[in-house]
């Protein structure tokens, strides 16, 4: 009894456990439906999407253009600071910028001050607000890209501004405004090779005078002629006259 007892009441035994895969393939295609609290669970967490409407494209870039269209108080002083230098400016160089060390594009700057130059740089949002409605709203396509703006208040400073710049092969010259006059990048350079404004008037009042004194020397031409034809007849019948006289004179004395 003792045996039966121990050996079939009290003998312990390790649960086998054994793995085997479902019973039947997998479809993926159409899988079988989950449990009903399951099923339940997924429908409370399920995404919900809003349709779209008909004309959501349009209204959407209408709400980003006038989003654009939204004043910004520090941008319209910047324009108009840009605006004044551009009206207060007799020479204005458009410059783009490529890939340009800091210290380097300092250092430009620095040479330019010290001509009386000053350097600025723009966004094109800003420009576009500094040059509308002005007569220099046509420089606005060259703003596609990163550009620098030198301003000068004397149009004489642009040869210093040229010998700068050809030390600086980063900045290239696109064109530039001299006393109000938007010139393309060959008209500048041309511009650079000419005398200041006092040369030209110096020279432009020596033409007068001189055409003045060729209209004088023109209408007194004939007179002088005249005069010098008279003089140089009168120098010829001189010596003959003396002559004469002189042959006169020896006849009375000798009868």
């Amino acid at each position: 009894m003792s045996n039966f007892v121990v050996n079939g009441l009290l003998q312990l035994r390790n649960p086998l456990l054994t793995f085997r895969r479902f019973r039947g393939k997998i479809n993926i295609q159409r899988p079988r439906a989950p449990h009903y609290e399951r099923a339940r669970v997924l429908e409370i967490i399920k995404p919900y999407y809003k349709e779209p409407e008909f004309n959501a494209p349009c209204i959407d870039a209408e709400r980003t253009l006038q989003s654009k269209k939204m004043d910004n108080p520090y941008e319209a002083i910047i324009a108009r600071e840009a605006r004044n230098w551009f009206e207060h400016s007799k020479l204005v160089a458009l410059l783009h910028v490529n890939s340009i060390k800091q210290e380097n594009m300092f250092k430009t700057q620095v040479a330019l001050h010290r001509h009386n130059v000053s350097v600025k740089v723009y966004g094109k949002s800003i420009m576009r607000k500094a040059v509308a409605d002005t007569r220099f709203e046509a420089i606005m396509p060259l703003f596609e890209a990163k550009t620098a703006i030198v301003f000068s208040p004397e149009a004489a400073k642009i040869k210093q501004v040229l010998n700068v710049l050809k030390k600086t092969p980063q900045l290239v010259l696109m064109g530039g405004i001299v006393e109000g006059k938007l010139l393309s990048r060959n008209e500048f350079m041309a511009y650079a090779t000419m005398p200041d404004l006092t040369t030209v008037r110096a020279q432009f009042a020596a033409v007068l005078d001189s055409v003045g004194g060729k209209i004088v020397g023109d209408l007194q031409c004939h007179q002088s002629q005249l005069v010098n034809m008279l003089d140089a007849y009168a120098k010829n019948d001189s010596p003959k006259d003396e002559a004469g006289s002189d042959s006169v004179a020896g006849a009375k004395v000798d009868s």
